[in-house]
């Protein structure tokens, strides 16, 4: 049995076919994501008619409903047009549909860091910061469909508005995005860049000042995020995961957490861990196989 899974991202769409071991079995194939909503169909009825498979999996952008069927609302990062998108009629083969990082804690939860955890809380540290949660065993997914978005707050001053609206949400300390402000604020230099942080922090005093700014600030949330869900373990994934110091984390968050011990960890399910999860979330719900 296979499944045709589909990560739907803001600048780049991956597919390729994934059994029901989690494995991949085919070539990744990537695709710009298209800038206009008919472009963006057609790139998916090219994907799926070049295929066989038993099941459509899409791992994508923006909240999705609890029936995996239709996408809530504007991404923001992607045409206006895209959540009115009718996936069903996509294929005569049942499709499925979740948030790319649910899919990414799915698979993190079957297959890789947080394997056999009954509970656990994934961060995908990227240009923002994406959330998935497994409680007892089960994606947690809210009465609608949106839960795990990380945009509680860090402070109450108005400091930095967020890319949902908000001011100072955790996504904005704690992003790439988040890492550049901190770094503008402390070196007083608009120009400054991530690279410019990452590359220099382990040498560099006012660099690692910095860093070690924006990971408590990603502390702070884990902390909070451990007392709300007392997690097995919180797995941080995305490109800015790679530089984090788990160890460090783990520590700390043990110290303040009034809830029971946990672990940070790094994911391990690979860069398509969203397609892997999208993909054993289908087989699951219309399969049975887990």
């Amino acid at each position: 049995m296979k499944a045709l899974a589909i990560d739907v991202g803001g600048t780049k769409i991956y597919s390729a076919l994934i059994n029901e071991k989690g494995q991949i079995v085919s070539d990744v194939e990537k695709y710009a994501t298209p800038k206009t909503y008919d472009e963006i169909i057609a790139t998916f009825k090219k994907i799926i008619a070049n295929h066989d498979f038993d099941v459509v999996a899409f791992s994508t952008c923006g909240a999705v409903n609890n029936d995996n069927t239709r996408i809530l609302g504007s991404t923001g990062n992607i045409v206006k047009e895209y959540p009115k998108t009718d996936f069903q009629a996509l294929s005569d083969k049942p499709v499925f549909v979740e948030n790319d990082a649910n899919c990414a804690a799915w698979a993190e939860y079957k297959i890789g860091a947080s394997k056999n955890c009954q509970n656990s809380v994934m961060l995908t540290l990227g240009t923002g910061v994406g959330g998935g949660i497994i409680v007892n065993g089960k994606l947690l997914k809210g009465k609608n469909g949106a839960a795990g978005e990380m945009h509680f707050k860090m402070r109450t001053d108005k400091k930095r508005k967020c890319t949902c609206g908000a001011w100072d949400c955790f996504e904005i300390y704690a992003s790439g995005t988040g890492l550049k402000l901190t770094g503008e604020e402390i070196s007083s230099n608009p120009d400054i860049t991530t690279y410019d942080i990452i590359g220099a922090y382990k040498t560099d005093p006012i660099m690692k000042k910095i860093f070690d700014r924006w990971q408590d600030d990603i502390l702070l949330g884990i902390v909070g995020l451990a007392n709300l869900f007392d997690p097995d373990c919180v797995v941080l994934s995305g490109s800015m995961a790679e530089f984090v110091d788990t160890d460090y984390l783990t520590d700390e968050v043990n110290k303040q957490i009034v809830t029971t011990p946990t672990k940070v960890v790094k994911a391990s399910a690979g860069n398509h861990s969203g397609m892997i999860g999208a993909a054993l979330l289908a087989f699951e719900k219309f399969y049975g196989k887990s």
